[in-house]
Order: C-alpha cells, then structure tokens, then sequence
C-alpha cells in the first residue's frame, strides 16, 4: 500500500521501491521506507541520495544500515517485545485485533497486558515507551488518511448500555439514520458506542435488518463474564451483512478491560488515552451526539464545549444532547452548557432533545 501525503511517501512493498527506483528516482528525500527487508536493495539504494529519508523497522545487510545513516538518512529499528507493529500504516480491522482464539492470545489482548506491565526502569522500559509513542503517531497519520473526504457525526454515551436494552436499541437506530449520509465515529467500545456503529454498518439496509441483529446480540448482552463469546456473536452478525457501511472507533488500551466492538469497521486504537480523546473530538466536524451516560460522557460534553467556546462561527460543531429529564436532572449539565454557549458563536449550535429520531433531524440538518 502507498500513502502519498504532500512530499511524504510511504513505501510499505519491495515492488512499490522497486517501481520508483526503476522509474529514475534518483533521491529518497520524503520518503518513509517501513518495514522492509532490505538485505538485497543496498546497492541500488546506496546509488542514490538518501539524505532525510526515513527508514523505519527495516533490515539491511551488513554495513549498509551505518551508510545510510551516515549519509543523512534517519533509521528506527523494530523494538523488541512489542506485540504491536509500531510503524503500521493503515487502521486496525475488527479481526486484526481478535486475531485468534481464545481473547487472551488475540492481538488486543497481548497489547494490553503488554502496557500494563511497570518493568523497573532500564533499557527495555524505555523501549516500552517508545513503541507505544511511534505506535500512537502512525495511528494518528493513518487516522489523518481515513477521515480525509470524510463527514464524521460522533456518537457519546455510556460504556454499560446491554444488548437487549431499549437504550442500546435506540442508539442503534440513531447510527443506522444518519449512516448513510454521515461517517459515524465513537469512542469504540462497548455499550452506546457499540450500538452507534451496529447501526451505521446496516445503515445500506432497511431496519428489519438491524432488528434481526439486535434480536441475536440481545443473547449475549454483556462481555462480563465471556469476552470471547460477546465478540464471537457480533462477528458473526457482521458475517451476515451485505452491504457493510464504513464508519470508525476510537478506542484506547488505556481502558483495555473494555473491548473494541467489532461493529466499526475502523479502529484507531491508541494507547495514550489523552491523546485519544482530544483526536475523537477533533474529527468530528459533522458534531456530536450525546446519549445518556455518566461521567465520561459528561467529560466528553463539556471538552467538546471548550472546543467550541473558543472557536469562531466556521469552525463550531453542532452538539445534541438526548434525554431532556437526564441532562437537566438526573446529570444537569445541560442548564450549564446553555449559559456557556450564551453570547457565543456556538449559541445557536447546542440542542437539546428527548429522541434519536429528534437527534438525527438536528444532525441532517448539518449536512
């Protein structure tokens, strides 16, 4: 796969170097060559400039890894240990992350136990930290290639919404009404985030079919007590669907007892949660939506109020709480976000409504 952004090129085949070499590229300045095995390139690579190219996880033959670099080109190696492809170009699939069977040795699972570990602090340690850092930052520029074209609508909402619960339907509802028209991003777990993205991957099809699906996940309402068989059932719903409609999760192994849902069929899982937060907000130019939840959906209500307290009339994004009674009483942030927005340019571009039927009107509206 080839990535072109600007004067970065990322070179990920040995067919993709071999073509540009072949075509008379006589400097490799821009380029992000990454993961490739090299042994048998130095020649032809050495013919070349390679000042400021970067080489990332590669393998060289003896001696031409030193003459790259002496040559002004910059060398990362592959760390050991890590479960984890830090150099990765695109996001993660559902099934990259439930790469095997049982959940504990699944990719998602060895990464997280993986950055749980608090080794003393030597060599390796930093390693450690280092890999998550260049893991995170290739997510955030294939997470940058995904979204480019792309109108996202964020879905907020409590992580412990069970299949079978009408609040888990209807945040599936809201995903199937407006993906069609909208990329729906969530945070990429369970519970509301879940649904939002069941939704948007039947949003192609008419609504019998993501009853029919509700009605087989309702069997399996929780990944308490099995992780295995939660994430098995939604699998094979999404065996079962024909016309998949794309949308995003934005997960963090920072929360890794919560597994990513399968229902997104991008996954930009980090391991910085900061990091995470402040990105699922930043791409959802299209707003976001605000089911019923506790705290870190409160949190997520009033980071996304910040954004827009300061942002000037082109750059506010709509923001639509659902649930009158919870948002001015049971949580009554709602009565605070309306005297925050008063006199500013995002006044106009807070709402509050009881349905997501209201919500998806409001959000079209947008569009």
């Amino acid at each position: 796969m080839r990535h072109t952004h600007g004067r970065i090129v990322d070179i990920t085949t040995l067919s993709d170097l071999d073509a540009r070499l072949a075509a008379g590229a006589r400097s490799l300045e821009g380029w992000r060559v990454v993961g490739l095995d090299l042994t048998g390139r130095g020649s032809v690579l050495l013919s070349r400039s390679v000042a400021s190219a970067l080489f990332l996880g590669c393998e060289f033959a003896e001696g031409d890894e030193e003459e790259v670099r002496r040559r002004g080109a910059v060398v990362l190696p592959d760390l050991p240990g890590s479960p984890v492809d830090t150099y990765r170009t695109t996001l993660y699939a559902p099934r990259d992350l439930y790469d095997r069977q049982p959940y504990a040795a699944s990719l998602d699972a060895r990464a997280y136990a993986w950055s749980q570990r608090h080794p003393a602090q030597d060599a390796a340690s930093q390693d450690e930290v280092l890999a998550q850092a260049l893991h995170d930052h290739a997510i955030d520029r294939a997470l940058v290639a995904w979204v480019a074209g792309r109108r996202a609508v964020g879905v907020m909402g409590g992580h412990a919404l069970e299949r079978g619960s009408n609040a888990y339907a209807d945040a599936a509802r809201l995903g199937h009404a407006v993906g069609s028209s909208l990329t729906v991003a969530t945070g990429g777990g369970p519970g509301a985030m879940e649904a939002a993205n069941l939704g948007a991957l039947h949003s192609a099809t008419d609504v019998a079919a993501l009853d029919a699906a509700l009605d087989v996940l309702a069997t399996v309402p929780s990944f308490t007590p099995s992780i295995g068989a939660w994430a098995d059932t939604a699998l094979a719903v999404v065996d079962a669907v024909d016309r998949p409609v794309e949308s995003l999760g934005i997960p963090t192994w920072h929360y890794g007892h919560e597994p990513p849902n399968p229902f997104a069929t991008a996954i930009a899982k980090y391991f910085r949660n900061a990091t995470r937060e402040a990105i699922l907000l930043e791409v959802c130019t299209g707003g976001i939506v605000f089911l019923p939840g506790a705290g870190g959906t409160v949190q997520e209500v009033f980071q996304d109020a910040c954004e827009n307290y300061y942002a000037d009339e082109s750059s506010v994004a709509p923001m639509v709480l659902v649930g009158r009674r919870h948002w001015t009483e049971v949580l009554p942030a709602w009565p605070l976000l309306h005297a925050l927005a008063r006199g500013r340019a995002m006044e106009e571009h807070v709402h509050l409504v009881d349905s997501v039927a209201e919500a998806a009107e409001v959000v079209a509206s947008y569009a």
